[in-house]
This record gives C-alpha cells, structure tokens and sequence, in this order.
C-alpha cells in the first residue's frame, strides 16, 4: 500500500509544517521559516504519495506562496483525479495571482470534468467579485460562464 518511507516523510513534513504554521495563522512571519516550508511543501507536490500531495498543494495556497503558481497550475493541468485538480485551483485561488487565476479561467472551459469546471467557476467568479463587487454568478448557460 503505501511505502514506510513515503508515510515517514509525510508524517515528518506535516510535523514541521503545523509547528512554523501556527495552526490557523495563515502568514509565516519569519521570511527564512516560510522559504524553508514552501521548499518542503513543493517537494511535497511531488511525491507518491496522494494524501501528502493535496495537503501539500492546499497548504501552499493557505499560506499564498507564489513560488508554487506554476507547479500549481501543472497539478491543475495534468492531473487525472478530479480532487486534486479542484485542490490545484483552490490554491491557486487563494495564492491570487495572475496567472493562476488566469489558468483557473482556462479550466472553466477546457477541464473534461463538469465538476471541476464548476469549482473552477465558483472560484473565478468569486475573483471577480471580489475585485469588480460583482454580486451573482453566472449559470452554466450564460455565454460568460463558458467562454
């Protein structure tokens, strides 16, 4: 099932990361434990295992790294399971960056899974909303949801 090493790893870098996190704290303070924790965590984004993978995906968006945007966006491209997909764009959600945001809106329409085209959605709008105060969404029938 899984490997005594990738369960160890895993164990050991959730450890480290709730201990300079803070348990609710979404901003590290110290620059130096921050880049330390997004290197973990990155490396994290590449393992075998699933489980370490999501957590790692979703706590570089709780703490707004941009140097996970463009593996981030890849998860959200190339990966089979609708879950992590949907876990790549909540990251990259909260990260607000362009780009991502910008790969976000392209899964809208390009993503084969209507599910993750509907996260997708919510979370692009909810971009807009909060930039534009755009009250509503827009169904899946309206040309702008879509297109």
């Amino acid at each position: 099932m899984y490997k005594p090493a990738s369960v160890l790893t895993g164990l050991l870098l959730f450890i480290f990361v709730m201990t300079s996190y803070g348990f609710g704290d979404s901003e590290i303070s110290n620059p130096e434990t921050k880049k330390a924790a997004v290197k973990n965590l990155l490396m994290g984004l590449n393992s075998e295992n699933c489980g370490l993978r999501m957590s790692s995906a979703f706590i570089l968006g709780e703490i707004k790294a941009e140097e996970a945007v463009i593996p981030l966006m890849h998860m959200l491209r190339t990966e089979e399971c609708e879950d992590f997909r949907i876990v790549a764009a909540l990251a990259l959600y909260k990260i607000n960056n362009p780009k991502g945001i910008f790969a976000i809106k392209q899964a809208i329409r390009f993503d084969d899974s209507e599910r993750v085209r509907k996260m997708c959605s919510n979370f692009y709008f909810e971009t807009l909303k909060i930039k534009y105060g755009i009250d509503g969404y827009p169904s899946a029938e309206d040309e702008v949801a879509f297109k």
